[in-house]
């Protein structure tokens, strides 16, 4: 996760990627997942139809597969899947991601409506989005798009806008040769008062900005990968 520790190191080189695969059981795949070899793996995405983390020794087999069905195709494509489904099942080590939050079932036409939505927010945080801007991508009235962010979420849309954006500040705060001021990246994480960022860093992290650079400086001088 981009908010691991790791992240937050200077100059360690890490990148976030991420793979999407969208697929419907219940849709032209219906009768693949009907089939009685396909009874564990149908049961398995029903039991986990909320989202689930893969453990730390799993996560670059399962990455490699991820790869591997986006360059596939054909029949082949079909066999990787099934092998993926069939890992993910014997797996031991999943934890489930938050699985109260969703109040229903997604399906493939709304999973690629949230993900447009998702993309639109990461990719402009760091400017002024009004809720009319984003409800336009996803082409509703400002409160139906509440509504519907709300009930696909459980968060609503400024708390989460506020989130990535102050997940984005800390990095910039802890990273560089010079941690950047608390108000060039107030600004540039998309907050127009410094005000308005300190009263909201608070609320997520539960320390002022000045407070998290400092305890992450005692953390980082213990660390031998910090930076020099």
């Amino acid at each position: 996760f981009k908010s691991n520790p790791e992240y937050f190191v200077a100059d360690n080189g890490k990148l976030i990627k991420a793979c999407s695969i969208y697929f419907n059981p219940d849709g032209m795949m219906g009768s693949l997942f009907n089939l009685p070899e396909m009874k564990n793996s149908k049961s398995f995405l029903q039991q986990n139809r909320h989202g689930f983390k893969v453990g730390a020794k799993d996560s670059d087999q399962i990455s490699d597969k991820l790869l591997s069905i986006h360059k596939a195709s054909g029949t082949d494509l079909i066999f990787k899947f099934i092998e993926l489904l069939n890992d993910f099942k014997e797996m031991k080590d999943i934890d489930p991601l938050c699985p109260d939050v969703y109040s229903s079932d997604i399906s493939e036409n709304e999973g690629i409506r949230l993900s447009n939505i998702l993309n639109f927010i990461m990719q402009n945080f760091n400017n002024q989005i009004t809720l009319e801007d984003v409800s336009e991508v996803a082409y509703m009235t400002p409160q139906a798009f509440c509504r519907y962010f709300k009930k696909h979420t459980g968060r609503k849309f400024i708390s989460f806008l506020n989130e990535v954006r102050i997940n984005e500040a800390c990095k910039h705060l802890t990273t560089g040769k010079k941690a950047e001021c608390i108000s060039g990246v107030a600004y540039n994480s998309g907050f127009n008062s410094i005000t308005n960022f300190n009263r909201v860093f608070k609320s997520v992290i539960g320390s002022s900005p000045k407070d998290y650079i400092s305890s992450y400086n005692k953390v980082n001088s213990l660390s031998p990968i910090g930076a020099h």
